[in-house]
């Protein structure tokens, strides 16, 4: 019994990352906001929160509401340098998620 018990536990924990990160993608902004800053991390180039405004046609503060979110669910990581925040893709979580996914269809209901 006990060993039934870790393997739920662990399915939940897939279950948990499956929504939380499937919430943080569910806008089509915050998917954009995380492709760019995918794009600029492959090419070295540093990205900060102006460099994100100046790409998108949306206001600051949704900007920052945005990349919150992805922050929060830790598919970004900061990194603050003086008084600028940078940001980068946590390449861990995103592959945590995709085999999430990859698990998901053999679950049990």
């Amino acid at each position: 019994m006990r060993l039934r018990k870790e393997i739920d536990e662990m399915q939940d924990q897939d279950i948990l990352l499956l929504a939380t990160i499937s919430e943080a993608l569910a806008h089509p902004a915050r998917i954009k906001i995380f492709r760019f800053v995918m794009q600029c991390n492959r090419t070295r180039t540093p990205v900060c929160n102006r460099d994100i405004v100046e790409e998108f046609d949306l206001a600051q503060a949704t900007i920052s509401q945005h990349v919150k979110k992805l922050v929060n669910a830790g598919l970004l990581e900061t990194k603050r340098v003086d008084r600028f925040t940078y940001y980068y893709v946590h390449l861990g979580t995103l592959q945590n998620y995709v085999n999430a996914t990859k698990k998901f269809e053999n679950m049990p209901g």
